[in-house]
């Protein structure tokens, strides 16, 4: 089976570089979230100014992926592969060293932007370096990056729940160090030239990857990856930037038993992520996702008829974190990658990506005052958009994988050398 065939470390390596952006993205979101009700204390915020945080690091992600993906496309995926790392690690520090909540709002600005230029362009990097036999496992493996840039802030958010601001500012300073080390790894990183492929698409002329995604082959994947996208990030989006909110605001917990529920349950996610990429090559990736996709609805249904009760929120969450790693973000990367026209990989996915940021930053400025009104109204709405992805993922399995998997092809135009 192809999905056992040994993968070199070279590619791991520049899958791991890659994965980075997936970790600062999730690292951001979820910092803002851990963060938020210190935020709220400290420059004394009302529930408008929370929801508009979240909103605009999440805009600010949006419009980073549709620019990003787009100048990697036209001026290299390298070049931006470089840089928007490091302009994430200045938001970041923005972030950490902000008096007050206009600064803050900046460097949130800022990070957003960058880490949203960022993704798409990465993937497009690992999956232009990656034969196709590993394709899947590398992407895959971005979104272990993902899972521990969640882990990560959670662990912090509560060790350090009880130091108020000093510990806000250590959970975000975290970032901006990691995005730098990543930025002076990644200059080092060794692509080889471009290769006559046929499949090239740094520095194309302008206006002509535009041109292709409008045509079948690139509309029809780039709208069911959306669709899937945006269904399942409303819900998983929600709980990654307002988990702990919830927690304390609607389910009663302090601030050290909401992050310590969220601690508890991640190790789980992050081992069974593991096991996405173990079989992300083969069968077993989409015949998982059927399962985990009905075990998914299952639990946001729970936590729907307790109304955000803590015990319901528990369960909910045993089971979320039991079925999100095969029915979630790593399946949305994995079928972009493989449905997708690799000349225009950048651009359609950062475009996927933009409009999709783009729905949660709206849905994130309403979900503190939507969850004040009704917990109950908040969480049934939720579990519709979950419903409605999973019938985007069965339709992305059943017509539009084994479309791409006939018409395989292993080139990229971007290589990463074994020496």
């Amino acid at each position: 089976m192809a999905g056992t065939r040994p993968i070199p470390k070279h590619l791991w390596k520049a899958a791991a570089l890659s994965g980075m952006a997936s970790y600062l993205d999730a690292g951001l979101i979820v910092s803002i979230s851990v963060n938020l009700a210190i935020y709220r204390d400290s420059y004394d915020m009302g529930v408008w100014m929370a929801g508009a945080i979240s909103a605009i690091v999440t805009g600010c992600i949006a419009v980073g992926s549709l620019v990003g993906g787009r100048l990697a496309d036209l001026f290299g995926r390298r070049r931006v592969y470089n840089w928007d790392i490091f302009c994430f690690a200045l938001g970041a520090i923005v972030i950490t060293l902000a008096p007050d909540d206009i600064t803050l709002l900046i460097g949130v600005l800022i990070a957003g932007l960058a880490a949203g230029a960022d993704l798409p362009t990465s993937l497009a990097v690992v999956s232009d370096a990656a034969p196709s036999w590993a394709r899947g496992r590398l992407v895959a493996f971005t979104q272990v990056m993902w899972m521990l840039g969640i882990a990560v802030a959670i662990f912090l958010g509560f060790v350090l729940s009880t130091t108020g601001m000093t510990g806000a500012r250590l959970i975000t300073g975290q970032l901006a160090v990691a995005a730098l080390v990543t930025w002076a790894l990644r200059s080092r990183l060794k692509l080889s030239a471009e290769q006559d492929t046929g499949e090239e698409t740094v520095a194309a002329p302008p206006g002509s990857a535009l041109k292709n995604i409008w045509t079948r082959a690139a509309l029809l994947p780039m709208t069911a990856t959306f669709v899937f996208y945006v269904t399942w990030g409303l819900g998983a989006n929600t709980f990654g930037q307002f988990g702990t909110y919830l927690l304390v605001t609607v389910s009663d917990a302090s601030q050290s038993l909401a992050t310590g529920i969220n601690l508890a349950f991640i190790p789980i996610g992050v081992l069974l992520t593991f096991a996405f990429v173990r079989v992300a090559d083969s069968p077993w990736r989409d015949r998982l996702f059927h399962v985990a996709a009905v075990v998914q609805i299952l639990a946001f249904v729970i936590a729907s008829l307790t109304a955000g009760a803590l015990v319901g929120m528990l369960v909910f969450f045993v089971l979320y974190q039991l079925s999100n790693p095969f029915a979630g973000e790593a399946n949305y990367k994995v079928w972009s990658q493989l449905t997708l026209p690799a000349d225009t990989r950048g651009t359609t996915q950062g475009f996927t990506y933009a409009l999709s940021r783009g729905v949660f930053a709206v849905a994130a400025f309403f979900t503190p005052a939507l969850a004040d009104y009704s917990p109950a109204v908040l969480l049934w709405t939720i579990t519709a958009c979950m419903t409605a992805a999973a019938f985007a993922g069965v339709f992305i399995i059943r017509v539009l994988v084994p479309r791409a998997t006939g018409a395989a092809r292993d080139r990229a135009d971007l290589r990463v050398p074994s020496t």
